[in-house]
């Protein structure tokens, strides 16, 4: 079977996998909702282009008025559903639903990619300190009550970018990164990092229970806004990374072999290090620091289909995006909400255990 062969048929079938989760997840809550009900609420939501009407007139030089074309939109379903249930399906559990599933493919991409970066099974999207970049951003917005664009979110992603390309700036010399020096590199600032979330925690007074709130990792209060800045600035990294699969699946035969290979090593590093940490920062800077999604996803898909990166890049991607749509649904359904991050933990980690128990852990 080819690799667009495999890749395709993993690609549609956890495509597929995740419609079922996000149907199942919408149906659960304090208001049970039938998956039928559900299903046809999200087709009446998904309209169509039905022709193309000519509206007001646009004034052009020496021309004059021209109509303008607008494009219509029709739903070609019209299902009789209750109107409370539409209103809690596509108000409130969708937008969290499809937050949880953009920051989970974001997460798994990260991690697929930074595994494969440092050809250890046992890295994730926050090794060169972006998680810890966003959490400083964060806390220091809400406890010293910074008031800048975009806000806490805002805060959150320049503080990951600007952690991620200080780290790469630290390991490199001479225009090389070595990959051992930036791990240490992104180690080292994370520590340090780590002691001025402690003193912003010290110092957080009545927004203590926010801080850790976000610390832990959050989906409560998704917003249609957020998902709609996910939605656009995921996409052109993810189809960046996934052209330069082949390339990293070259790197892991070593910079030497890479560079004998035709790849351009350092120039490869740089798109691929930069790439995974905006994918990465995007998602934390809406989320908080969520665990375990770009660890365990990656190295279980490439149990299943692979160390290609090419078919194990978009699998471990939608697959991400399934798990982090599935721990949210139980993190919401208790009695008490709790931190979606405390539920992928507490998954994420025996599971891990059990996998690195009772199989060999492979190198990308």
């Amino acid at each position: 079977m080819s690799v667009r062969t495999r890749a395709t048929t993993w690609s549609l079938g956890l495509s597929g996998l995740l419609l079922l989760v996000v149907v199942a997840s919408a149906g659960i809550g304090a208001v049970t909702i039938p998956p039928r009900t559900v299903a046809a609420i999200l087709a009446d939501a998904l309209p169509v282009p039905v022709g193309v009407s000519l509206g007001g007139a646009t004034a052009l030089p020496v021309v004059g008025p021209v109509p303008t074309p607008t494009l219509e939109f029709a739903s070609p379903f019209e299902f009789a559903v209750p109107r409370p249930a539409r209103i809690i399906v596509l108000s409130v559990r969708l937008p969290r639903i499809l937050l949880a599933a953009l920051v989970g493919f974001a997460l798994a991409t990260a991690g697929t990619v930074m595994q494969g970066f440092f050809r250890n099974p046992m890295a994730d999207p926050s090794i060169v300190g972006v998680s810890s970049g966003a959490a400083v951003g964060a806390v220091a917005t809400i406890v010293l009550s910074l008031s800048i664009p975009f806000g806490m979110e805002g805060a959150a992603f320049v503080s990951a970018v600007v952690t991620a390309f200080v780290v790469y700036l630290i390991a490199t010399e001479s225009g090389r990164t070595p990959v051992a020096t930036l791990l240490l590199a992104g180690v080292a600032v994370q520590t340090f990092l780590g002691a001025v979330i402690s003193f912003l925690l010290l110092q957080s007074g009545e927004s203590l229970r926010q801080v850790v709130f976000w610390l832990m990792g959050h989906l409560a209060g998704a917003t249609w806004s957020e998902v709609g800045m996910l939605a656009l600035v995921l996409p052109l990294p993810f189809v960046l990374l996934v052209a330069h699969a082949r390339d990293l699946n070259v790197l892991l035969l070593g910079e030497e072999d890479a560079h004998a290979l035709g790849i351009e090593v350092e120039r490869t590093k740089q798109l691929l290090l930069a790439t995974a940490s905006v994918v990465t920062a995007a998602a934390v800077s809406v989320s908080g620091v969520i665990g375990f999604v770009g660890l365990v996803v990656p190295h279980m898909l490439r149990l299943l289909v692979g160390p290609d990166h090419r078919v194990l890049l978009p699998a471990s991607a939608l697959a991400g995006a399934s798990f982090l749509v599935a721990t949210d649904t139980v993190a919401r359904s208790g009695g008490a909400e709790i931190p979606v991050g405390v539920v992928t933990a507490a998954v994420g980690a025996p599971f891990f255990l059990y996998l690195l128990r009772t199989r060999e852990v492979r190198s990308p």
